[in-house]
């Protein structure tokens, strides 16, 4: 069943359009991202062109001024939640679209919402409602919507999608979901999804934050979120599955009907980080997502002690670094492939194959030389054991006279 999907983003203050003056606000509003993730010497090597992300969400505004011309909308697999002639208000997904892709407008698109990769492309991909629409209770409790997020996923693949954004959080995971996400992978496509808002309740009995899906399946790209100070956002869920943290608080955003948006939430860091893979697959179009996973974490900065930690993974997302390290990983492979792979649609320990895992490959020299060192070791100890034998027996004798 899906739970909203951190909705805190559009709970801000809004910025409404129509002022030249308010939309360079919101760029100058931008400028603490726009620096922490060092856009503009990342734009230099990419901007995302011919990169095509998928926005799974409660749907994108194509005619706002910032998105104009970069939306193409998509299956709306919500349909028949709200009433008819109810149409979709579109916040969130216009929201975290214009943190993906946005370019601006006006002379040199120097106004309103720069995204991470302003030259992708963005496809609406309809999976969730807004709290304030008519039929949300509807959607989280009809059984027929349970697996729109893997039905929105496969949709988005077969579009063509290489990166899909999921600014979107649920309690339970499915198998139609982890079969989905295989899926996705199999061809090359990032996933990216958020790790959650409920990091300031209490945590569990684990001692961590409560496990989102999807992004808390192995292969996804789970984001936290920090604050201003590049720490650990307070609501930020914190469990092992975090890989990366980008900026989750007063965000600056787009909204229908030429609005903008301040907000917080792991929504927005994952569009960012959705955002600088984009960038990575715009520039090296081959690249596996494992290998686009790992780009962004080696290269992360303001890192946590000892290299990782639950709250913000390996750090925070530099897309200026990302592109560099992507360049030296770009000639590798970390795909695994043959029946004997792990099966990401089933548990773990649990792959297609069953049993154990053969060995394929078998290095004769060193079997060989371990083999002649084991019997070496073995002659030797029975030597040893040979002669302290010898020697108890001569003492023995030499003691027998004297003692009768």
């Amino acid at each position: 069943m899906l739970r909203r999907a951190a909705v805190l983003a559009v709970a801000g203050a809004v910025l409404m359009a129509g002022d030249p003056a308010l939309a360079d606000e919101v760029r100058a509003g931008q400028q603490p991202v726009i620096d922490t993730l060092a856009l503009p010497e990342a734009w230099r090597t990419s901007k995302g062109e011919g990169v095509l992300v998928a926005v799974l969400d409660s749907g994108v505004d194509p005619h706002h001024r910032d998105l104009n011309g970069s939306v193409t909308v998509g299956r709306d697999f919500t349909e028949g939640a709200n009433p008819p002639g109810v149409a979709p208000r579109r916040l969130h997904g216009t929201y975290m679209a214009s943190l993906i892709a946005g370019h601006g407008h006006g002379p040199g698109g120097r106004r309103g919402v720069i995204g991470v990769a302003p030259k992708a492309e963005l496809l609406s991909v309809r999976v969730i409602l807004e709290d304030e629409e008519p039929g949300f209770r509807e959607f989280n409790s009809a059984e027929r919507f349970e697996d729109v997020v893997a039905r929105g996923i496969r949709y988005a693949v077969d579009q063509g999608a290489h990166v899909i954004n999921m600014s979107i959080s649920k309690e339970l995971a499915t198998r139609e979901e982890r079969a989905a996400i295989r899926y996705a992978i199999s061809k090359g496509v990032v996933l990216v999804a958020a790790a959650g808002n409920d990091g300031a309740r209490r945590p569990g009995r684990a001692g961590a934050a409560p496990y989102s899906y999807p992004a808390a399946f192995p292969g996804v790209v789970s984001v936290g979120a920090t604050d201003r100070r590049l720490r650990r956002a307070t609501f930020s869920n914190w469990n092992s599955s975090v890989l990366v943290s980008a900026p989750g608080v007063d965000i600056m955003g787009a909204g229908p009907g030429d609005e903008y948006w301040v907000g917080r939430g792991t929504s927005q860091a994952t569009a960012l980080v959705s955002g600088v893979a984009a960038l990575i697959k715009a520039r090296y179009p081959d690249m596996s997502p494992p290998l686009v996973a790992q780009a962004m974490t080696a290269s992360a900065t303001d890192r946590p002690p000892g290299g990782y930690d639950t709250g913000t993974g390996f750090g925070v997302v530099n897309a200026a670094k990302a592109l560099t390290e992507a360049g030296r990983l770009a000639e590798h492979t970390e795909t695994a492939r043959g029946g004997q792979a792990q099966d990401p649609a089933a548990p773990v320990g649990g792959g297609s194959a069953g049993g154990p895992i053969k060995v394929v490959v078998r290095d004769q020299t060193r079997i060989t030389v371990y083999a002649m060192v084991a019997v070496a070791a073995a002659m030797g100890s029975l030597a040893s054991l040979m002669l302290i034998y010898v020697l108890v027996r001569r003492v023995r004798r030499a003691q027998s006279p004297q003692d009768a």
